[in-house]
């Protein structure tokens, strides 16, 4: 190659490496020869040589819930600018896989994790997360014993008390909470919140409707025909996913309940389903885009820069009202 472009073998080597100090013309000349020759740059080598693989781990939960995949689109995307290439992995919202994908990225050599954790208090996975040397970037989880990590979080506690605050003020006081683990922070501010708007509103804290279970749709599903089957029950309903949502609208269905009209709903994070569902479902929204361009931003200042110290973004969330919340009365 360096023959047919008529230059040295250190600069065909800058040229590949994109080295600044290399002339237009020079790279024109490599380019043009390896465009003749089909010549393909054996990224592994390269990767060994400067000591980075130039990838980044991501671990979500589940790929097909529509709010990940803005996420990694939108990391992708900074990232992508940068040069770096995204290796993502699913844990099905298990923690133990959560383990498994971390060790296989570490073995795998990517440069930093970007990572959303199915349970942020499991020690066998904190452990391994120490274990891996590059930057980690957590999606709205505060993981003890790994400070050393930047953290993308959601004020999920102010839009939920906006949004229960918004179904008291309409007459509801029976308002059900389904959400997912306790040991994930986003649930654990939402229950936190919903509690706060109930005692600042001085009505009894309605403790048998909260029901923290998880982020599946039969987990919505089922929870919503236990609770719509109770002696005293609820008028409203909290969602905290959309995956959940998809679940409590199948019973809703199912029981011939009609949102807007003879239960008030709302649901988290605003995605298609929310929005095109008749009546449309009021939600508790975020910027999922922000969120991963924020993700992106963060695991680069730091491999650009090893003494940067860790940062944490915290994005707002805001209640977006439409036809499925009403007043209790009609």
């Amino acid at each position: 190659m360096a023959r047919r472009a008529g230059v040295a073998l250190s600069s065909v080597s800058r040229v590949l490496n994109d080295h600044p100090d290399v002339s237009e013309n020079m790279r024109s000349r490599v380019l043009e020869a390896i465009a003749e020759l089909g010549y393909e740059p054996n990224l592994l080598a390269a990767s060994l040589r400067r000591g980075s693989s130039r990838m980044i781990g991501f671990i979500v939960p589940d790929l097909r819930n529509p709010l990940f995949g803005s996420i990694v689109t939108a990391a992708q995307d900074g990232l992508s600018q940068q040069g770096y290439a995204a290796v993502i992995t699913t844990s099905s919202s298990d923690a133990d896989r959560d383990a498994d994908m971390a060790r296989l990225l570490r073995h795998r050599q990517v440069d930093a994790l970007i990572v959303s954790l199915a349970d942020q208090t499991r020690e066998d996975l904190i452990e391994e997360l120490r274990r891996f040397r590059g930057p980690i970037v957590l999606l709205d989880r505060e993981v003890d014993g790994l400070e050393d990590a930047s953290i993308v979080e959601t004020d999920h506690g102010s839009g939920m008390e906006q949004a229960t605050r918004h179904l008291l003020s309409l007459g509801h006081e029976r308002v059900a909470l389904l959400t997912g683990s306790l040991q994930v922070r986003p649930s654990a501010q939402r229950v936190q919140a919903f509690r706060e708007a109930y005692r600042q509103s001085a009505l009894p804290y309605p403790e048998d409707l909260v029901r923290p279970v998880g982020f599946a749709p039969e987990f919505g599903e089922r929870s919503t025909v236990e609770l719509l089957r109770r002696p005293s029950p609820p008028t409203a309903l909290i969602v905290g996913s959309n995956q959940l949502l998809t679940g409590v609208l199948r019973s809703l269905r199912r029981l011939g309940i009609r949102p807007g009209v003879d239960i008030a709903v709302v649901s988290c994070d605003d995605v298609p389903l929310s929005e095109l569902h008749n009546p449309p479902i009021t939600v508790i929204d975020r910027d999922v885009t922000e969120i991963g361009s924020s993700a992106a931003r963060l695991a680069l200042e730091r491999l650009n820069n090893p003494d940067t110290p860790p940062r944490r973004v915290v994005l707002p969330t805001t209640l977006v009202l439409r036809d499925s919340t009403h007043s209790p009365h009609g």
